[in-house]
């Protein structure tokens, strides 16, 4: 077992000799942001970085806002179709408990009959005040 030494084995250089770079260090190079900061926190700029971090959080805010309003929406119209669904069919009962053959059968059971005979026109005489 001679030959099984364990040895520290070089990475292989890529073809220019570079190493890969990350996307921030891409950015750094592009933003120059170490000029930005070269003298510390530039305080000048406070009130515009303020500025924006407030859009940013009324712009969160606003969003969940909308997502909470359009769930409520949603399920809002999905009650209103189950109500509207529920007054149709109330609406279709009610119209056929009140046929007249549907009544008639609820009262013969209280010993009420229907009438065979149209109904009579009553007319009264009007009298004169002399």
């Amino acid at each position: 077992m001679e030959g099984n030494t364990n040895t520290f084995k070089k990475k292989k250089a890529s073809g220019k000799g570079e190493q890969k770079k990350s996307i921030f260090h891409w950015m750094d190079g592009i933003l120059k942001l170490d000029a930005v900061f070269e003298n510390g926190l530039p305080l000048r700029y406070l009130p515009h970085i303020l500025f924006v971090t407030g859009l940013c959080i009324f712009y969160i805010g606003n969003s969940h806002y909308v997502e909470k309003t359009t769930r409520k929406i949603d399920r809002l119209q999905i009650e209103v179709e189950d109500l509207r669904a529920d007054y149709t069919t109330l609406k279709a009962d009610y119209m056929f408990a009140s046929k007249q053959s549907e009544v008639a059968k609820k009262v013969n059971r209280l010993g009420l009959k229907e009438s065979l005979e149209p109904p009579h026109k009553i007319v009264v005489k009007e009298e004169s005040e002399h």
